[in-house]
């Protein structure tokens, strides 16, 4: 993965203040930032101009002095000769002066480190391939050897040939570090930490070198936890962290869950001036995202920049995926066009994150766009994302668009429907009323071997309750229990609301199946269907209903049953429902007042809800000049955006024909200009507006 920080690859060699790397490429030298000592090649008089530079290799001493070259026993190294002469790279000589540069020998000890990777786990094996590297194995020699392999079983035994032969034993963490950093490559935390474990029972003391593999080894392998842990060891072995160390602490302590940690290094590191890299920064994002704090995440992202970091995939990613977790599309798509303004083209993980976002939030046509998108590239769609969009369209109401995905999805293959998916199919369906259909995809999910839930019998008690076929919805009901299914809160108010579009002859049928569900939701329909002079027992079981059901299903079982009262013309229990809700506070901020405006906002009621509301509101307006009061400037109404696209006609359109019913004076106002002395109109989307022009009278503006 990408927070991969403290790597394998050569150039972390450098980090480790051991040796520099051995570059494949030696022309590309860099500079110790510490004591380092050459190893140059053997002194000759002519330089070809073919040959290749030295490598450099720290040992933190002085490398033993190669004895002269006894053909040229007074000869000056090439770069300390003042005269060079040309040699045909071509010619034999040429070939004999390159063997003795350390760029050959650095060749034959790659080679050897291939070789023990491939070679049998046995000293005799790896014994025939040292062999061949001479005698004269200098410390050098091992370090690249060991750096070079990936097979930590023959590592082993590698290292212990190596520390056989070593004469300069107070310098065998070096050699311990690099087989560490094989451990590493594999992802062998385990066999790392014996090896660490070994180090300590041989007398050898490890370094900061030892701990920052050891951390960054736990990284790789994904256990924050165990790099926290390493972490903390080091000042019991005198180690004093680097800043390098510190900065990939940050992220260790962010995945490990100290956040107070995590957030108290990143405060250090921007006093200190740390190198902090993406990795670290995606993972405070993270952090923030985890902890509902979503402009947190955005000030990371701006501190980021502001300290020089650019953000790379990683980070925009994350970036995408926090903020569609937070329900903000708009800021999703405002840090998509950066990302693409910056050169970046989207990846597969880029089109998850947007499709997620646009998804969560029910951005249906940016989902679709993205969808189409990734189908032109070819990428292919994970369940859980096809089940994203299909859910996205079952709550706008995509249903052509649905069954074209679902139809897509069983014609790649490239994964299969899961329940959640039919699921998702079946609601679509009968949110649209298709019984057919929705009975189509319940057969399609029998065969592929999914059981019926819950979920998929709430939806087809739904689907046959907008077909008005009373008797499916029964059959059902029963269904649920001979599969031993418990009705839950959704379940009662699917049937609740089926009871909303049931003919007045046929709701016994249903009340009966809702008093076995709920007994407390079905005393209360009772009560309510047949008219009983009882009104305040049917207050007491009302309330006494809505305090034992979860707060998440108390608006729609309110809704359900004052849609209930409205079709039954039972307007008072209507009304003591809604005051009821009021009381409860499952409708917060119907009504709303100010010096100069006084508010009705409908947005969130059903349709009978809203006309309830609408009643009782205007008649308290009557009332007004009555007590006395002044009425303000401006009275509004506010029923949203419009109507669902399974509703055959919504809140908006609803009002406005009892208005006209009511013969309200109203006229519409596009340019927002009504009547003469009005001071202030409020521009939104489906808004109603009185505009008062007299003591009592008013004039009704339309905003469309």
């Amino acid at each position: 993965m990408a927070y991969h920080h403290l790597c394998s690859s050569p150039s972390s060699l450098l980090r480790d203040r051991h040796f520099l790397s051995v570059s494949p490429k030696p022309k590309s030298l860099r500079t110790l930032p510490f004591s380092s000592v050459s190893l140059k090649p053997a002194p000759f008089p002519f330089q070809s101009n073919s040959s290749i530079q030295a490598t450099h290799v720290s040992l933190q001493e002085p490398m033993p002095q190669e004895a002269p070259n006894p053909q040229y026993p007074n000869a000056k190294t090439p770069s300390s000769s003042k005269n060079n002469v040309w040699v045909n790279p071509r010619s034999p000589r040429a070939s004999r002066l390159r063997q003795l540069t350390y760029d050959s020998r650095y060749t034959s000890l790659l080679k050897a480190a291939e070789s023990l990777d491939a070679c049998n786990p046995n000293e005799n094996d790896v014994l025939a391939v040292l062999t061949s590297l001479g005698d004269d194995v200098s410390e050098q020699d091992a370090v690249v050897v060991l750096n070079n392999m990936s097979n930590p079983t023959i590592a082993l035994l590698v290292l212990d040939h190596f520390r056989k032969i070593s004469t300069n034993t107070t310098r065998e963490v070096i050699l311990y570090n690099v087989t560490i950093k094989v451990f590493r490559k594999s992802k062998d935390l385990g066999g790392a930490e014996k090896l660490f474990d070994e180090m300590l029972q041989r007398g050898v003391k490890p370094d900061n070198v030892t701990f920052s593999t050891l951390i960054s080894c736990s990284r790789v392998c994904g256990l924050p936890s165990k790099a926290v842990e390493w972490f903390e060891k080091m000042p019991t072995y005198g180690c004093d962290p680097d800043d390098v160390t510190y900065s990939a602490m940050i992220d260790a302590y962010g995945r490990a869950g100290n956040v107070h940690m995590a957030f108290a290094l990143y405060d250090r590191a921007r006093t200190e001036k740390w190198r902090i890299d993406a990795v670290t920064f995606s993972t405070l994002i993270k952090i923030h995202g985890l902890s509902g704090n979503y402009d947190g995440c955005l000030n990371v992202y701006e501190e980021m920049k502001a300290l020089g970091a650019k953000p790379n995939m990683v980070i925009y990613n994350t970036l995408l995926d926090v903020m569609g977790r937070a329900k903000r599309p708009w800021q999703v798509k405002s840090i998509y066009k950066e990302m693409i303004s910056n050169g970046f083209s989207p990846n597969w993980a880029t089109y998850a994150a947007l499709l997620r976002a646009y998804g969560r939030a029910r951005y249906g046509e940016d989902a679709l766009n993205v969808y189409n998108e990734m189908k032109d590239k070819g990428l292919e769609l994970t369940v859980v994302l096809y089940n994203t969009l299909l859910a996205m369209c079952a709550d706008v109401g995509f249903a052509d668009e649905a069954a074209e995905i679902f139809k897509d999805m069983k014609n790649y293959g490239t994964c299969k429907p899961d329940s959640w998916t039919f699921s998702s199919m079946i609601t679509i369906y009968s949110c649209s009323g298709k019984v057919s259909e929705a009975e189509g995809i319940l057969n399609d999910m029998l065969e592929a071997g999914f059981e019926t839930n819950i979920f998929v019998l709430t939806s087809l008690i739904q689907c046959y309750g907008k077909a008005q076929r009373t008797d499916n919805v029964v059959r059902m009901f029963n269904r649920v229990y001979e599969l031993g299914i418990t009705p839950d809160d959704r379940f009662c108010g699917c049937l609740l609301s089926v009871m909303t579009h049931t003919p007045r002859e046929e709701l016994a049928k249903l009340i009966d199946c809702v008093e076995k569900a709920n007994p407390k939701l079905g005393s209360v329909v009772k009560l309510l269907v047949g008219e009983q002079n009882s009104e305040e027992n049917f207050k007491n079981e009302a309330l006494e209903l809505f305090n034992f059901i979860g707060s998440d299903v108390k608006k729609p079982y309110c809704n359900c049953l004052i849609d209930l009262c409205v079709n039954l013309d039972l307007l008072e229990r209507a009304c003591e429902l809604l005051e009821l809700g009021l009381s409860l506070e499952i409708y917060p901020g119907i009504q709303s007042r100010s010096p100069t405006q006084w508010s009705l906002n409908l947005k969130s009621l059903s349709l009978g809800a809203a006309l309830t509301a609408l009643h009782v509101w205007i008649n308290d307006l009557a009332k007004v000049p009555e007590s006395g009061e002044e009425l303000p400037p401006l009275l509004g109404i506010n029923t949203g955006h419009g109507k669902h696209k399974y509703s055959e006609k919504g809140l908006a359109t609803v009002i406005e024909s009892h208005l006209k019913e009511l013969d309200a004076p109203f006229h519409e106002a596009p340019d927002k200009a009504g009547c003469p002395r009005m001071g202030h109109y409020i521009s939104m989307p489906n808004y109603w507006s009185l505009a008062v022009v007299g003591p009592t009278t008013v004039c009704l503006v339309l905003f469309p």
